[in-house]
């Protein structure tokens, strides 16, 4: 069923209020990137997790020097994200839009029924 246009409107402004921000993501990545911070904004929690465990082992286990594999692994990791924010922003966004789709039309079905 195709949505009328004050109902692509509405899904329009809920992404524009809601969506999360890449500048916000690009902050948290620069100064906590280490910790995930930046997975977590945008939804990733499990790899905002790992990212989170590699810093803390890195850390912890920096006296024995294989700290510096993790530490070094969550480094890149945070490097290889900058080049990736913008388009899990741009993601995380387009899967919101279409869930409110899906429920916008969900709920005329419902209604039409």
């Amino acid at each position: 069923m195709e949505l009328s246009t004050s109902e692509q409107m509405l899904i329009e402004q809920r992404v524009t209020n809601e969506a999360k921000s890449s500048r916000v993501a690009y902050i948290l990545c620069l100064f906590l990137g280490g910790f995930g911070a930046h997975r977590f904004y945008i939804g990733h929690p499990a790899s905002g997790l790992a990212m989170l465990v590699l810093m803390v082992l890195g850390v912890g286990l920096a006296q024995f020097r294989v700290g510096a594999l993790f530490f070094v692994t969550g480094v890149i990791w945070v490097i290889n994200d900058l080049f990736l924010i913008a388009r899990m922003v741009q993601n995380q966004t387009n899967e919101f839009r279409e869930s409110l789709h899906r429920e916008l039309s969900n709920s005329n079905q419902a209604a039409a029924n």
